[in-house]
């Protein structure tokens, strides 16, 4: 049995459960704390929107998590979706950050080279989309709500 419980086959398997437990409670937190009143006017302003993309992302890391938690919340009705945009926006621009931190181990420091020259144009391309597209939330929005 310890021969078994020692192989990467169940360490991988307790990982993905321990994985999708982690997964759906913060799911469920995320949900729960979008019908809260106090969060109403940062969840209908856009730019505040944006602002939360970026830091939520930096934080973990991970535009995926963050774009998945943003669909959920639009899809329950709990974030409207010119902020969705938004939030997805400044997603892309928190996703920098990776960049920047990997860099950073890489280089023992501030990145520099072909690795800093990367991370310029990676987080320049993601912050001049947002500019060019953060005013343009609302109809961006109404566009995609025909279909």
């Amino acid at each position: 049995m310890t021969a078994f419980i020692n192989t990467p086959a169940f360490k991988a398997l307790i990982g993905l459960v321990i994985f999708y437990i982690g997964l759906k409670t913060f799911a469920g937190g995320v949900k729960s704390m979008g019908n809260s009143e106090d969060l109403q006017s940062f969840i209908s302003n856009p730019y505040w929107m944006f602002i939360g993309g970026i830091v939520c992302t930096l934080l973990w890391q991970s535009s995926s998590l963050s774009t998945t938690t943003i669909v959920a919340l639009v899809s329950s009705g709990v974030l409207p979706l010119p902020s969705a945009i938004a939030a997805v926006l400044g997603a892309n621009i928190g996703t920098t950050g990776t960049i920047w931190l990997a860099g950073f181990f890489v280089s023992d420091g501030m990145p520099t080279g072909a690795t800093r020259q990367i991370a310029i144009i990676h987080t320049g391309v993601n912050a001049l989309m947002a500019a060019t597209l953060l005013p343009f939330v609302q109809p961006i929005a109404r566009f995609i709500s025909k279909f």
